[in-house]
This record gives structure tokens, sequence and C-alpha cells, in this order.
């Protein structure tokens, strides 16, 4: 079985680089100056950065994910829509908090901003499939029949105190039909799990040169979107072979 998991690698990274760019939302404040970052397999990605307006940051606010209107996220539910949103917003919080101190809005040196303007459903019946088939082929690599891969599109920027933007990215990640995304039941499975590398994204972007890693502080200042490490989740998956945002995603938010 071995021959053939190594000819599926190499196909994985060729699909991976597939993933067509999302259009602009216009929901930042501005556009100009993003440039593609090279050498990304799975990720359109284009950003641009002040090291100027960076420096010297210290402490950042967090403003509620938005969802774009438009085709491409029209179909989510409210319930579907809160969910991503909180996922974003529960993963650039635990890379922010990473570098940067948490503060109020009227307290912070700057805001982060993110929008979601492409959502690509994934499939449920085709996940069963690619589910079972993990089963009989165990592995770090899965396949995943056609109609069951799903995307994520979003946007980003930092605005300092002055609304003068200081760092943006536009990112989209497709699902890939060899690799490592796992399929789900749920129609955001995919998305939900790509907040988290588009987290990751977001804070680099929004990171200057002079800007080091720093131990979390405790208690934790996303302790609201529950643990950073979902162990729960991480078992589900080995278990059954699917992502399962109940156990894998941000807690629910809060009831008013």
């Amino acid at each position: 079985m071995a021959k053939p998991l190594l000819i599926l690698v190499p196909l994985a990274l060729i699909l991976g680089a597939c993933t067509t760019p999302t259009a602009n939302s216009g929901l930042l404040s501005t556009y100009e100056g993003l440039t593609p970052r090279p050498g990304t397999a799975r990720v359109s990605l284009s950003e641009r950065k002040d090291e100027a307006g960076l420096k010297g940051l210290a402490r950042v606010a967090l403003a509620p994910t938005r969802i774009a209107p438009g085709p491409e996220t029209a179909w989510l539910t409210p319930a579907e829509a809160l969910a991503l949103g909180r996922e974003i917003d529960g993963q650039i919080c635990f890379e922010m908090t990473e570098r940067y101190d948490l503060a109020p809005a009227d307290q912070a040196d700057a805001t982060v901003n993110a929008v979601v303007s492409r959502v690509g459903p994934t499939g449920r019946v085709g996940s069963l499939a690619a589910a079972a088939g993990s089963y009989f082929i165990p592995g770090p690599i899965g396949l995943r029949p056609p109609g069951t891969l799903g995307a994520l599109g979003a946007e980003a920027e930092l605005l300092d105190r002055d609304g003068r933007q200081i760092a943006a990215i536009t990112w989209t990640r497709d699902a890939t039909a060899v690799g490592t995304d796992s399929p789900s039941l749920s129609r955001i499975g995919d998305a939900l799990q790509f907040a988290e590398p588009l987290a990751d994204d977001v804070a680099k972007v929004m990171t200057g040169k002079e800007t080091r890693s720093r131990k979390i502080p405790d208690p934790d200042p996303c302790a609201a979107y529950g643990a950073r490490l979902r162990v729960e989740g991480i078992a589900a998956s080995i278990a059954t072979g699917l992502y399962v945002p109940q156990l894998s995603g941000a807690q629910a938010a809060p009831v008013p």
C-alpha cells in the first residue's frame, strides 16, 4: 500500500496549488498595496504591512468577524454564520495574544477587523464515504470525492487609532481531494478547519519585525472561546475520520 500513497503526496501538493483568489468584499478600508505572497502551496494570499506603523504596537482590540453579503455566503444559516465567525474570532484571539495585549477599542493602539468573503460548503454524503474509506486505508493522507470539498475566503486589516490601515491580508483556501483536510458532516466543516491557518497568517501579517512571541497571560484572555488545544476534537477525528465542530470548534457564544 505504500507506493500509491507516495504517488498521492505530490498530487496533493499540485491540487493544493490551484486555489483561486476570492473577489474582494469591499469591506476593508483599502486594498491598495496588497502583494501576493510567493511560495504558498495551498493558499492564495495577498498582504501588505507598514513596519513603521507596527513598531511599538502593544495593545490590540479585536472586532467581531463580519460575514460579507453576497452569493458566496448567502446560503449560510444564522447559526452557521455565528459558529464560523466565532471560530475565526477565537483563532485570531489565540494568535494575537501570543504577540500583543488585548484591550478595549478605546484603549487599544490598533484594532483587528476580519471579514468572511466566501464559504464553500462541505458535502455531507461524500464526507461519510471519505470517512469510511479512511477506516479501511488509515494514514495521514486522505481521499475525498468530488462534491465534498469546502472552502474559506477571508480578509483582515489592522487599523491604528486614526483609522489608518497598517496591515492587511486577503486569504483563500480550498479543501483538496487528496490531503489532510478532514471530511465533515457540517456544511461549514472545511471553513471551520481553515480558521486556524487563516488566523496564523493574519497574525504574521500584523506582526512587526521587532515583535517577539510571548507567554500567554494567565488567566487566558481568550478563555471564552474554549481551550487552545482541543483534545476532544482530535480524539473524535482519529476515531471517526471526521471533523466534529461540536468538539473541535470554539465554544458557543454565551447567551445574553
